[in-house]
């Protein structure tokens, strides 16, 4: 047994998506979760930065007592997964397992992907993708808008969110996808608006549920598991707008939210 807390983080809000699912598979573990939200967006900044950005952050929840740490971020994930992996504890990125879930999809149609601007422009889903054996046919759409009208706290139902989601998944919706990644984990918040543009045919993969399995077995398989379900967040941004924000995605109030200076987060 190991009552120590595990670690997440992302840019912002994303990373929720991928707390809520890992406590639905160990809700006794005690959390760390780091929203990086006085930097975010990450899909638009360069790559030293990103590097320094998720250096930082898997170095605070370290020093913070974390025994493991999921980058609950797509963008860091493909762009410094090396210095994920690198930490003194055991480090998850959302990459990897995702790759390994959609390798199991029957190949019968085209995917999408759709990420942040870094994380299409590197081209790292898909590489990876085509090194793992993927035949099938790859559409990679950058969504930018998106994460700042999640960082906003707009809701998914709301007409700005489905206008954005139809602008950017038509070239994917007119291909005939057959499954779709989201490779930016704030994406799937918006996971319900998502789903009625392109119809139930189409098989969602959320890289924020395959890290939060990921880390689970991990955790689990190396009898690493323990602790009473206390989760305290962090942010870099305001905190009294991360609680207010954060307690709607959660559908529940969070409490107290720890500032964390960008100068104190190196």
């Amino acid at each position: 047994m190991d009552n120590r807390p595990v670690g997440i983080f992302d840019s912002g809000f994303g990373g929720l998506s991928a707390l809520a699912e890992f406590r639905k598979k160990l809700p006794e573990e005690n959390i760390l979760y780091f929203g990086d939200n006085g930097r975010v967006p990450y899909g638009s900044k360069a790559r030293n930065e990103l590097r320094t950005c998720a250096r930082n952050n898997v170095s605070f929840l370290v020093r913070s007592g974390a025994k493991a740490v999921l980058a609950a971020c797509g963008t860091c994930s493909l762009i410094a997964g090396d210095v994920i992996a690198g930490c003194s504890v055991p480090g998850f990125d959302v990459l990897s397992p995702s790759v390994e879930l959609i390798r199991s999809l029957p190949e019968d149609g085209p995917l999408g992907i759709i990420a942040t601007q870094a994380s299409i422009n590197s081209r790292g889903f898909e590489t990876a993708l085509r090194n793992a054996g993927l035949k099938r046919d790859i559409i990679s759409v950058p969504c930018p808008d998106f994460v700042t009208l999640i960082e906003a706290g707009i809701p998914y139902s709301d007409e700005r969110v489905k206008k954005a989601v139809a602008e950017y998944l038509a070239p994917i919706r007119s291909a005939g996808a057959t499954a779709l990644l989201l490779g930016c984990t704030h994406y799937g918040i918006i996971e319900p608006s998502l789903r009625e543009y392109l119809g139930d045919g189409v098989e969602i993969v959320s890289a924020s549920a395959c890290g939060a399995d990921a880390l689970a077995r991990q955790l689990t398989g190396s009898g690493a598991t323990g602790g009473s379900g206390d989760v305290r967040f962090f942010t870099s941004g305001d905190p009294e707008t991360f609680r207010k924000t954060a307690s709607i995605i959660l559908g529940y109030h969070i409490g107290d939210v720890v500032c964390i200076p960008e100068w104190e987060n190196a």
